[in-house]
């Protein structure tokens, strides 16, 4: 006991202090931080973007495989006699509010619109363009993500509650290592990386979330677009962070989550009736039509032939940003799915918020296509403006946007509130109620770390971007490895 909870400190000062240095560099050598973050994002986009897109391709695999075709899809991620803490539709709520919610409202619109304008090898505006913009969109944002997720989530379950093991990453291939790796330098760094990576994925939603929520009070009210406004929004969000780390998960978190889950369903549907609903339904038909029938290719596809960045802008940046965000969601998503068969875990990560996706996308992106030409290349001159460019144009278009950054600040709150939760634990030996002072101390880090990326560099979004793709490298290997120490431990199931 006294050496886990040595290690346990280890982890938690390492991380921190690693966590501080990158914050501090950030923002008072901003130049010199830029730099070195951009060596690293070239090197590894000109030599590595491979190992994202070979990764992300077997996680989906593996996902699919194992939930619905292989022997285990009935094993309990608990005890045989456990079951589920949270009803279904709460279990989704936080789920996909700490999953997806706050890149949603940011990439609804700004993605089909950049694709649609300036499509690769088709002619802007086109047909070919709109099948161009709506299969891209799909592929970025279906299942691939998800199935990052449930990796992480699945395997952490099944080693936590079933086993009896730590709620740490290291803990995942205690079957290929044994119980004593936790205690090595090798267990230790994979905690501090998976702490490192995580706070990066985190900082890098947070970050956009500040921008398109001064975004927009700017097109609303008229505030000012600076960084002032954007450490002053990034403030009121660690006050509410470090105010509420106190309240137990059920109460807090949940309740929230059910919120967000509710106001999205109201401003789904209210952009669905007023929009133009039979085009909507065409796009959401087709549009998953041709993400079936193109998944196996644009699950290959790296742009291996084509002279063109824009792989590593788009396709290459959301790979590396997921699976940065992944040790977060995953522990998060593990921590409330106790109780769920492998089954019922894979059906509810990887298949439900895809569809919900592929419906966000095609009610959003099809009121921007339908939008035209002038109003969409308005929105793409300011990414973080682009959803109250056009929908500002929208019936209601006031109240929609209004009621939006409503939306927009709880997913925000849920997503660094979760933040925090997760940062806790995995500093605190896997504990499933860490200590309200880590919490806090996590709660300034993150906003620390976004502030570094985004304030005093030439383009803070660029800067976010990197930071994912930069720090999720190594954890695409340890994630893979993760695969194979928790197929060793199913194994030795009786089924």
């Amino acid at each position: 006991m006294e050496g886990n909870k040595q290690s346990s400190n280890s982890v938690f000062k390492i991380s921190v202090l690693v966590s501080l240095l990158i914050v501090v560099f950030g923002i008072f050598f901003t130049q010199s931080f830029e730099f070195v973050t951009n060596l690293f994002n070239l090197i590894i986009s000109r030599n590595f973007g491979w190992v994202y897109t070979l990764s992300m391709t077997i996680f989906l695999v593996f996902s699919i495989w194992i939930g619905f075709f292989s022997r285990f899809r009935n094993i309990k991620l608990s005890k045989d006699n456990e079951v589920p803490e949270y009803s279904l539709f709460s279990w989704f709520a936080m789920l996909f509010s700490a999953g997806m919610g706050v890149g949603l409202i940011f990439w609804g619109v700004a993605e089909p619109a950049n694709y649609y304008l300036a499509p690769l090898y088709a002619t802007p505006l086109s047909r070919q363009a709109a099948i161009f913009a709506f299969n891209k969109s799909f592929l970025h944002w279906g299942m691939h993500p998800w199935a990052a997720y449930s990796v992480i989530g699945m395997a952490l379950a099944y080693m936590q509650y079933r086993k009896g093991e730590k709620g740490l990453i290291s803990s995942l291939l205690i079957p290929i290592f044994g119980k004593d790796i936790r205690k090595t330098w090798f267990g230790k760094s994979i905690d501090v990386l998976t702490i490192i990576a995580t706070v990066g994925g985190i900082a890098t939603s947070l970050g956009l979330g500040v921008y398109q929520i001064n975004s927009g009070l700017h097109f609303l009210f008229g505030l000012n677009e600076n960084s002032t406004v954007q450490l002053i929004i990034i403030g009121i969000t660690t006050l509410i962070v470090v105010l509420s780390v106190s309240t137990p998960l059920e109460k807090g978190i949940k309740a929230i989550s059910d919120i967000n889950i509710y106001l999205a369903i109201v401003l789904v549907l209210f952009c669905f009736l007023l929009g133009p609903t039979t085009d909507i339904i065409k796009t959401f038909i087709q549009g998953t039509g041709i993400y079936i029938a193109n998944i196996v290719p644009n699950s290959f596809n790296i742009g291996a032939f084509d002279k063109t960045k824009w792989y590593g802008s788009w396709t290459l940046f959301y790979w590396a940003w997921f699976i940065a965000w992944a040790p977060f969601t995953g522990m998060f998503i593990a921590r409330i799915s106790k109780g769920r068969t492998i089954k019922e875990f894979v059906s509810g990560v990887l298949l439900a918020p895809a569809i919900v996706s592929f419906l966000w996308f095609s009610i959003f992106g099809r009121i921007t296509i339908n939008s035209g030409e002038a109003i969409m290349r308005e929105a793409v001159k300011s990414t973080p403006t682009a959803y109250f460019v056009v929908m500002s144009h929208f019936p209601y278009g006031r109240l929609v946007c209004i009621f939006t950054l409503v939306l927009l600040s709880t997913f925000f709150i849920t997503s660094a509130n979760s933040a925090t939760f997760v940062l806790g634990m995995l500093t605190s030996d896997g504990s499933l109620n860490p200590s309200k002072n880590k919490k806090i101390i996590w709660g300034f880090i993150q906003s620390g770390m976004a502030i570094a990326l985004m304030i005093g560099t030439k383009n803070g979004l660029q800067m976010l971007q990197t930071a994912s793709i930069t720090l999720a490298l190594p954890f695409a290997f340890i994630m893979v490895l993760c695969i194979f120490s928790f197929m060793k431990a199913l194994r030795k199931e009786k089924l």
